[in-house]
């Protein structure tokens, strides 16, 4: 939705050509939404490399805020703060609503300001929500470690329990040939008749 937003938001309020801001803020709005993609799935077998996609991923984030908030200072137009009489009503409709169909049709009708606040504030939200997750994944990875820690201690555990059955079953052999030496000694006192 982010990356969307930025393209039709370029496309109307920059111009087409020799701003090299149009193709810093797509770009950005890429890069964070890629990573994402990429992190996430690559988190099925590597929870390092996911971590740091999702750092590329907020570092694009983050930056694509800071152009937002370049553009509007540069055109002297409001960054919209908590005393901002519209700020509650943008903040609650972005935290309620998270699909592409909920900001679609606005694209074409909010101006530059609006346009802008709202890719502020969903910057900000996408960069809180990657930070709690990525606490997560951090702490699950010092308590659980990485695909090569996990499948290092499948193996030392898979080899233990080879051990295990390994000195139960000479130990079994071993009472074996006790009893196979007594039944020999009994048979050779009693002789075969």
């Amino acid at each position: 939705m982010l990356f969307l937003m930025t393209y039709v938001f370029t496309r109307r309020f920059l111009p087409k050509y020799g701003d090299r801001t149009v193709d810093q803020m797509v770009q950005a709005a890429r890069s964070g939404k890629q990573n994402i993609v990429e992190g996430s799935a690559d988190g099925v077998t590597s929870i390092e490399s996911e971590l740091k996609l999702l750092n590329v991923a907020r570092g694009s984030i983050q930056e694509l805020r800071e152009d937002y908030e370049d553009y509007l200072l540069s055109r002297r137009l409001t960054v919209w703060t908590a005393k901002h009489p519209r700020f509650d009503m943008m903040l609650r409709y972005c935290r309620e609503h998270n699909q592409l169909s909920d900001y679609e049709p606005f694209f074409e009708k909010w101006n530059a300001e609006e346009m802008a606040n709202i890719g502020i504030t969903l910057c900000r939200m996408v960069d809180k929500m990657m930070m709690s997750y990525q606490k997560k994944k951090e702490e699950e990875f010092l308590s659980e470690g990485g695909i090569r820690e996990r499948m290092t201690a499948a193996r030392m555990n898979y080899r233990a329990n080879q051990r295990e059955t390994i000195d139960q079953l000479t130990r079994e052999v071993n009472a074996l040939k006790q009893e196979n030496v007594m039944l020999k000694r009994k048979v050779g006192e009693r002789g075969w008749r």
